[in-house]
């Protein structure tokens, strides 16, 4: 049988070229190929197919298959279809599937991202959703997005006022992002939706812009339900996000019953995720160390916060985040008679929960920047359960459905 990664080599898959979406198709269109999802990719699959030769042959009865050797593949058997916005690396996807979902349309900006969520499930999301028409997404049961954290970040929005920026809705480049979550709901009416922001969103510009996202999710005819929750329930990390979840009242009722999950008392230790035996260019310069240190002392003694954390190898670290590719300085892992060490991109990976199978095809920068901007795993898939559970509390897959989640198309590719 035909592996994916020989098939790739084959046809030239290589996220970081693929400005056109023609890989985007393709991809989808493979990962779809036993669904009615896949009418959405086939025109633009098929053409690229010709590009390198390869007849495409309907209406035979060989089944077009091969060994799906990545470390997510979908499976055969669904209970129920999701897609996957703002993708980044793939966190959200790996929580939904591991709940019996189907990702059947993946979109991402960052090429780099692009490059390594391929890696993991054999899909090349498709690029800049603002650009993406929304009829061109197939039908789904739940939309889950993590949109963009810069415009309402606390960091963000300090940077962008001091550069006299507009920020949050106001900033044109990313903040109406939002708007692109809302008319695809609009278009599409997935029962349900799973949102994910920064903590700071609730409170940004005095609480106007998480009003205006309420407000924008009702019109829509969908509940609207958040908490701020911490990784730490699951992971060695503080770390506190905003999720939003809603569903359709037409039809769960207007009155719709759901709870966040009550989360896990913290049981992880920071030294937990530590390697045994980390490479010696993780440890910091003295030069850097000593400039970390000056730079605290500076602000310390103006009264402000800024500065490295230290982390306690029994407790929990601060929040990883999307700059710790430039000095590490959140969080710094003591060492013994030289100064301490940045985590690895394999420790980023386990503080964010994500499984040990997990491939970094990317340089460390990369994947300190992907790592520092995706989800916890765990904590996505354990407020998941919940929404599963409601959605699928009126909602099953019926038998021909799942059916199709096993048969392949009689289609083959020569």
């Amino acid at each position: 049988m035909l592996k994916y990664s020989e098939f790739r080599k084959k046809l030239n898959i290589q996220p970081l070229s693929d400005n056109d979406n023609n890989q985007a198709y393709l991809t989808h269109y493979l990962q779809n190929i036993d669904s009615e999802a896949a009418s959405y990719f086939e025109e633009e699959a098929t053409e690229y197919f010709r590009k390198f030769d390869i007849r495409f042959r309907q209406g035979k009865q060989e089944k077009f298959n091969f060994n799906w050797d990545i470390p997510f593949p979908t499976q055969d058997k669904y209970r129920f279809k999701f897609i996957d916005l703002f993708a980044g690396i793939g966190g959200i996807r790996i929580a939904y599937q591991d709940l019996g979902g189907k990702c059947v349309y993946s979109s991402e900006y960052d090429k780099f991202a692009k490059l390594t969520y391929e890696a993991n499930f054999g899909e090349v999301p498709f690029g800049d959703i603002t650009k993406i028409d929304e009829k061109s997404i197939p039908d789904h049961d739940i939309l889950l997005a993590g949109f963009p954290c810069q415009p309402f970040s606390i960091a963000g929005v300090s940077k962008k006022n001091a550069l006299g920026r507009k920020h949050g809705f106001l900033d044109e480049t990313q903040g109406t992002l939002f708007f692109d979550i809302v008319r695809i709901i609009d278009h599409k009416r997935p029962r349900a939706f799973m949102l994910e922001n920064v903590k700071n969103l609730v409170s940004h510009d005095n609480g106007n812009t998480f009003r205006v996202i309420q407000k924008a999710i009702k019109v829509l005819g969908y509940s609207f339900n958040f908490r701020v929750l911490d990784s730490k329930h699951f992971v060695p990390q503080h770390r506190e996000r905003t999720i939003m979840v809603g569903f359709r009242k037409d039809l769960y009722g207007e009155d719709v019953q759901f709870a966040f999950p009550e989360m896990p008392e913290p049981s992880r230790s920071f030294r937990e995720i530590l390697q045994p035996d980390p490479l010696p260019k993780y440890t910091l310069t003295s030069h850097l160390w000593s400039y970390l240190q000056n730079y605290a002392e500076k602000h310390k003694a103006k009264g402000n916060g800024f500065g490295f954390g230290l982390t306690n190898l029994d407790g929990i670290s601060r929040t990883l985040s999307a700059r710790y590719y430039k000095d590490g300085a959140e969080i710094l892992i003591p060492q013994k008679g030289k100064p301490p060490r940045r985590l690895t991109p394999k420790e980023c990976a386990s503080l964010q929960g994500f499984p040990e199978k997990f491939l970094i095809p990317v340089s460390d920068n990369q994947a300190y920047r992907q790592f520092g901007n995706s989800v916890t795993v765990p904590l996505i898939q354990f407020v998941g359960n919940s929404i599963v559970n409601k959605l699928l509390s009126i909602y099953e897959p019926d038998e021909s459905e799942i059916a199709s989640g096993r048969q392949r198309m009689s289609k083959s590719v020569h």
